[in-house]
């Protein structure tokens, strides 16, 4: 039987004397894996003072959303939108672009889709 993988894994990284928030999602989300991830994710958030968060968004093995996931993530940028500064999504699909230009509707700062991770963490540095 093929195990099949699928989540997000959160963490804070640095680059030089800045920090961001970094996500690799992998796989295709279900409203259960947003039922685990979300209060982690919501408690990571609520602890930083006047957040300014800059995040590194890694999608390269993301397969999409069962249709229920895909709206809790767009209640996740709802709530947590106005927060971020920059959101810097690595991909390497078509539709992974399109997605990002559509998160950008709920995103007060800027999203930059890249194909290059060394591109993405210099444009996030800027």
């Amino acid at each position: 039987m093929k195990t099949i993988r699928h989540g997000l894994s959160v963490g804070i990284e640095r680059t030089g004397a800045d920090f961001y928030l970094s996500l690799r999602i992998s796989g295709k989300l279900t409203h259960h894996d947003y039922e685990v991830i979300l209060p982690m994710l919501d408690s990571a958030i609520e602890g930083i003072k006047d957040p300014d968060i800059k995040a590194l968004v890694d999608v390269t093995e993301f397969e999409g959303w069962e249709v229920r996931a895909a709206w809790d993530d767009l209640k996740l940028g709802v709530k947590h939108g106005r927060k971020f500064s920059k959101i810097a999504i690595v991909g390497n699909k078509k539709w992974q672009e399109y997605m990002s230009k559509i998160g950008s509707w709920f995103i007060a700062g800027s999203i930059e889709y890249f194909e290059d991770m060394e591109a993405a963490l210099s444009w996030l540095d800027e």
